[in-house]
């Protein structure tokens, strides 16, 4: 994947942040609904991407967590 994870949960952030600001600055209706409809659209692209990104690895289950091994070291 070109771009990372972080990039996608720092604009899904601001996204929701912008939301909260508008609201409580009484932003227009529409401007509002727009940037809710973009985040709700950016979501739906963001979990496209992460389902179809051609990572692979050899871990399975059994490795447990990657910082915290069981057994194998």
């Amino acid at each position: 994947m070109k771009l990372s994870a972080h990039f996608y949960v720092i604009v899904t952030t601001l996204l929701l942040v912008a939301v909260a600001v508008m609201v409580f600055f009484n932003v227009n209706y529409s401007i509002v609904y727009t940037t809710v409809i973009i985040g709700q659209a950016w979501w739906i692209f963001t979990v496209y991407k992460v389902l179809t990104n051609k990572y692979s690895t050899k871990k399975t289950f059994e490795d447990w967590y990657e910082d915290h091994p069981i057994g194998k070291e």
